[in-house]
């Protein structure tokens, strides 16, 4: 364990970086509290998506990390933003009516309109709940119904009411003149409709602990800013959460950076330290414009999980946070063979630097599973390609000859993969393959490769065909080597792209391959 403490005290993996800022928060002294605490925020106005699951993985790794370098105990806290009022109906919901109804009203009084839970606050929050046991996270659920309600939070909202003057000028400085005239931090909850009231105070009375305003009927009514009563708008909310939790890292994307000032300001103003923080660039589509909850744009979870395990997304996720990175179906390939890519190499060596610099410590924790794909993903896209495979079992007689040793039961992640392949090649493969004739050097470049694998007798070894395969390119004259492998896949595969060649016959099988080229060369495929 010192070895390997060592090597995460100087790595320059993301999740140590950030893990060393949080460790010299308490250089001098350790925690009041006794413990460390990660926070993510959830707004459940709709269901969980992709940034959730991001923001999650990533705080968890960086939490692992930080278990690594330090002895302080931590907790990670999910706080869910259910006494929000329900500004807009979602598309994807039933009973539109009756949630137009209910505008304004926090979530967690707005009835469900899938009929299974107390509100429609408490089904989003199940949903996400079950989101984040599915993915084995371990944390703490944290509803802002319940912590305003409970008096969790009234210490920091009778401090808000004192300290209001101070808070107003943090958030005044961010408006424009039209919205300064309205604004308010506080924001009522109207104790007859029970709507979230979005007007100014006549009267913040910190004295008393009480707010008096107007209502939108002209009505004048005094409240306890205590017991839920009233909220804080979402920008003072942030800061004042931090406080009253005391929390010591919370990540958020990049379109909340420029308010970061304005939460930690108003955390100190309530008698809090500034946590660290960490901004993410976003996640865009296919075209480059960011994924939107709204829009629909872009890959959900779910999608993924269709085509490829959750350790490739939390792979994927774990890449270069700060760059922003289409999140789209052709990525998924590439992620499924870096990540067992990555396990290979972790298994390969004992230096604890290289280690805790490999992205799969950090998906697993410290402790990584082995690889059995004994055949990368993008092969058997190519083999579900030729074999018209429906299912993983379509595939399996191919991948045995390969490689005899291997099975469903001894390479269960090989088998889901193989299930995965048939589906994304079904989906995405297939319906953009576009095959062609071969041109004359071509073609007499293929038939020379038939004949040479007709008289092969090199067994079914990947390199040994892979140079044979280059040296027939190199003896018919193809400049770029390219060129004829590209040749080679766009006349068999309809693709510009494929994989290895010679691991290609090696998998798919000489003779196999020997009747594809005649398919090819005969124009049976176009």
């Amino acid at each position: 364990m010192s070895a390997l403490r060592d090597a995460a005290m100087k790595s320059k993996a993301w999740p140590f970086e950030e893990a060393r800022r949080i460790l010299k928060r308490y250089e001098k002294k350790p925690p009041a509290k006794g413990h460390v605490l990660f926070e993510t925020g959830y707004g459940p106005s709709g269901l969980p998506h992709i940034g959730t699951f991001g923001e999650v993985a990533r705080t968890t790794m960086i939490r692992r990390a930080f278990q690594l370098i330090s002895d302080i105990p931590t907790r990670l806290v999910c706080f869910s933003d259910d006494l929000d009022g329900m500004r807009k109906v979602p598309d994807n919901v039933p009973q539109q009516d009756m949630l137009r109804d209910n505008l304004q009203r926090p979530l967690t009084s707005v009835p469900d309109p899938f009929g299974d839970y107390e509100s429609f606050g408490h089904h989003n929050n199940a949903m996400l709940r079950r989101f984040l046991d599915t993915f084995g996270f371990e944390y703490e659920f944290i509803s802002a119904t319940d912590f305003y309600r409970s008096g969790q939070f009234d210490a920091v909202l009778l401090r808000a009411a004192e300290r209001y003057d101070a808070i107003m000028e943090v958030m005044l400085a961010s408006l424009r003149e039209e919205r300064q005239q309205s604004y308010s931090c506080f924001l009522p909850i109207h104790p007859e409709t029970g709507r979230v009231l979005y007007v100014p105070m006549k009267e913040v009375n910190a004295k008393d602990g009480t707010i008096t305003f107007d209502d939108d009927t002209g009505r004048e009514w005094t409240l306890p800013v205590t017991g839920g009563n009233v909220k804080l708008q979402w920008k003072p909310d942030f800061g004042a959460r931090w406080a009253a939790l005391d929390v010591d890292f919370e990540m958020y994307g990049k379109d909340h950076s420029t308010n970061t000032p304005i939460y930690d300001r108003i955390c100190e103003i309530l008698g809090g330290k500034k946590p660290e923080h960490f901004t993410y660039e976003l996640f865009l589509d296919e075209n480059g414009e960011k994924i939107s909850k709204s829009k629909g744009n872009g890959l959900t979870i779910d999608e993924w999980l269709t085509y490829a395990s959750t350790e490739s997304l939390s792979y994927f996720m774990y890449l270069k946070p700060k760059t922003a990175k289409r999140m789209h179906f052709d990525v998924i390939p590439k992620a499924v063979d870096e990540y067992h890519q990555q396990l290979r190499a972790y298994a390969e060596t004992n230096d604890p630097d290289k280690q805790v610099n490999n992205p799969v410590w950090h998906i697993h924790s410290g402790h990584p599973p082995k690889s059995d794909m004994v055949v990368p993903f993008s092969m058997l896209l190519n083999l579900a390609s030729v074999a018209g495979a429906t299912d993983a079992r379509g595939l399996w007689g191919f991948i045995r000859r390969y490689a005899p040793e291997a099975s469903p039961e001894t390479n269960p992640q090989l088998d889901q993969a193989a299930g995965f392949a048939v589906r994304y090649y079904a989906d995405f493969v297939a319906p953009k393959r576009v095959f062609r004739l071969p041109t004359d050097q071509e073609r007499a470049a293929m038939e020379d490769l038939s004949a040479r694998l007709a008289a092969w007798d090199g067994g079914l070894n990947d390199e040994a065909l892979q140079s044979m395969t280059f040296a027939v390119g190199k003896d018919h004259g193809f400049e770029n080597l390219r060129d004829w492998f590209k040749a080679l896949y766009e006349v068999l595969l309809g693709a510009s792209d494929g994989p290895r060649f010679g691991g290609f016959i090696a998998l798919y099988g000489i003779a196999e391959t020997r009747a594809l080229l005649a398919k090819g060369l005969a124009g049976d495929l176009v």
